[in-house]
């Protein structure tokens, strides 16, 4: 039995930057059924209160908060029609991987990988396949593997009960992954990229929530598990 530290990560922005996949299928989903365009800046403050990891329920609540209800499913509809396309053409394809060549596989030497992500699972199998075929992550645990979302911790518990006496850590990106890790007693890693609009916000938010380290991405985590 191993007794290697499992990092776990988080996907989107994370390991994959999702600027103009993920957000902007929202900003076109929310213009589509409103009228009105929305910024990333917007996206964010929603993803800085907390309780929105699920995009297509965020899409859902903007459009709400500008005066039009939608029906959730009809939401869901829209937004993959947007995000995987017609013909496997969709925003999806404009995913870019975050880590440099070799990041990963140097820190997989001394460290196992899992992924909890709110994404489902088939989806996050579809970025991982095209960006880390390589790659191990067990298990991988998606949106559709737990009973609740983050930031309960089921995810983390679940891959703790996985591979017990083994320590965990977390690696994410929003409010609602740093409260998952702390509920699941799992020393959290937050990534908060420079180039966010909300930085300085962010980077509070997630020390009020007990961070142990925050980083500008992915490529700084051999630093902090000092490799």
């Amino acid at each position: 039995m191993s007794t290697l530290d499992i990092i776990v990560f988080d996907m989107d922005g994370v390991l994959v930057e999702v600027s103009e996949s993920y957000r902007e299928t929202i900003c076109r989903t929310v213009e589509h059924f409103t009228g009105h365009g929305i910024t990333r800046e917007l996206i964010q403050d929603y993803k800085n209160q907390g309780g929105w990891n699920n995009d297509w329920s965020l899409s859902q609540k903007i459009c709400a908060d500008m005066g039009v209800a939608v029906e959730y499913q009809t939401v869901v509809d829209y937004f993959n029609g947007i995000f995987f396309g017609e013909n496997n053409d969709g925003l999806i394809l404009r995913e870019q991987w975050f880590a440099a060549p070799g990041l990963l596989e140097r820190i997989a030497e001394k460290h196992d990988f899992a992924i909890f992500t709110g994404r489902l699972r088939d989806e996050a199998s579809i970025t991982l396949r095209r960006f880390a075929g390589g790659l191990r992550f067990d298990p991988l645990i998606g949106a559709d593997d737990v009973e609740n979302a983050k930031p309960a911790p089921d995810g983390l518990n679940k891959i703790a009960a996985m591979h017990p006496g083994r320590k965990l850590w977390y690696i994410g990106d929003t409010v609602d992954d740093a409260r998952s890790g702390r509920a699941a007693g799992v020393p959290f890693i937050g990534i908060a990229a420079r180039n966010n609009s909300r930085y300085d916000e962010l980077v509070a938010l997630l020390n009020q929530e007990g961070a142990v380290a925050i980083l500008d991405d992915i490529n700084q985590l051999e630093t902090v598990l000092g490799i």
